[in-house]
Order: C-alpha cells, then structure tokens, then sequence
C-alpha cells in the first residue's frame, strides 16, 4: 500500500488518477469517502472545514477496506492525518492485513495551494475554510510524518510545483527506487 499525502489541493487526486491509469492501482480517498456517506450537520461541519474525528474516519476505511482483494495495488489518499490514525494503521499492518511500501509526501505551498483551492470550484473551497484546513494539518499531521520517519517508513518528499508530468515521472522514480 502507498499512502499520498498533502494538503489540501497538493494534487493528490490528479497523482493517485494517474497511479491508477499507469500503474493499475486503486485509489481508496478519505475525502471521497467522507462526501459518499457524512450526511447531516456532521457533514455541514466537514464543509466548515473540521475533520471527522478519527473513530469515525477509522470505520468509514475499515468498512471500504472490506472491498479490497490486493493491498499492495492500493493508493490511501489523506490518510493517515493523526498519530491515532497511523496507530490504526500499524496495529493493522503488525496483525498482517497489509503493508505500508511508502508515503508520497507532496510538498506545496501554502500560496500555490490556496489559489488550486479557490479555482477548483467546491462549495468547501472558501478562504475562511481554507485556512482552516491548513492550521489544524499542521497542527495534527506533521507528527504523523514524523512517526513514519521514525519508524523506517520511507518518506517520499516530492515537489507538487512542477507540471503534473513531471510530479507525476518523479513519483513513479522514486517509488521504482525503493
């Protein structure tokens, strides 16, 4: 399993597409989960800008994990996000459900990704949301990429500036490389 992660608008969709065109991968995206099956005001909430807390996002990828037949064909998309989170996750990899191969860490700018946000048209994609989305991933997923670090997980840290080619040729690069 690869799990790709970013911020907001970093261009994980259009990497973990192109992942799956070229490479037949799946791509399992917490945020197309949680738009598939939140309803109500806990999904007025999401809009505001506020992450399901992780029991709930945990059994909402527990439950789409069920669907699944070949961990290692799969993309994670934004997730994990919280130290809970990737404790989930290495309590499933050390009962053998799957493997963690790598984390494709898309690095962006708080600028660069603000102004995709803004153009890219969704109801949440305001401002105000997006500064919101941007404090509380600094506040809970950096510690997430220091615990892969920790951990031996390789850490892919690729650029999400470039065209999407080219982020896309450096991927498949480094992740041939492991």
């Amino acid at each position: 399993m690869i799990l790709l992660m970013g911020l907001p608008g970093a261009g994980k969709g259009t990497q973990g597409a192109l992942l799956v065109q070229d490479q037949g991968m799946r791509v399992i995206s917490t945020g197309d989960l949680v738009r598939k099956h939140v309803t109500g005001k806990r999904m007025e909430e999401v809009l505001a800008g506020k992450y399901l807390n992780d029991q709930e996002m945990i059994e909402l990828l527990d439950t789409e994990f069920t669907t699944v037949t070949d961990f290692s064909k799969i993309i994670l998309d934004g997730f994990p996000r919280t130290v809970p989170q990737i404790e989930w996750l290495s309590e499933q990899t050390a009962a053998g459900r799957f493997s963690i191969d790598a984390v494709v860490f898309l690095t962006v700018s708080y600028d660069a990704v603000k102004e995709r946000l803004l153009g890219r048209g969704r109801p949440d994609d305001t401002a105000e949301v997006i500064k919101a989305r941007f404090n509380e991933y600094d506040t809970l997923t950096q510690p997430v990429l220091d615990w892969f670090d920790q951990h031996g997980v390789p850490v892919l840290r690729i650029s999400g500036e470039g065209t999407i080619e080219d982020i896309h040729t450096e991927i498949v690069r480094q992740l041939q490389s492991l």
